[in-house]
């Protein structure tokens, strides 16, 4: 059976591949950084890039658990290592199971934590 939303699903499926690439630039992007970089909070910002990476997780988290009908839940802290491996697993279950709406509001997400880089 064919996903089907308001894009339709040859644009949902394209939606979801184009949210898996920039997924994964991302999250590479976060796994190459210096720690150091990523831990310290920058003169005149209240977080450090970590912190907006953990937010940008946990909202891609919230995103997959609405799609799925389940509900929200806190992720774990993990060690600044392992934020880049985070991002990646909760958006790619929302890239699987968001709709339009969704993965729309997911790349707005990954532009903040882009920023926030």
């Amino acid at each position: 059976m064919e996903d089907t939303d308001e894009l339709g699903a040859p644009a949902l499926r394209a939606a979801r591949a184009e949210l898996s690439r920039s997924l994964d630039l991302q999250a590479d992007r976060v796994r190459s950084l210096p720690l150091t970089r990523l831990e310290r909070v920058r003169p005149g910002e209240d977080a450090s890039p970590a912190d907006a990476v953990r937010a940008g997780a946990q909202a891609l988290a919230d995103l997959a658990a609405d799609a799925e009908g389940e509900p929200r839940r806190a992720l774990p802290r993990l060690a600044t290592h392992g934020l880049g491996d985070q991002l990646a697993v909760v958006g790619h279950d929302l890239a699987a199971a968001g709709d339009g709406a969704a993965l729309a509001v997911a790349h707005e997400v990954l532009a903040r934590v882009r920023r926030a880089l």
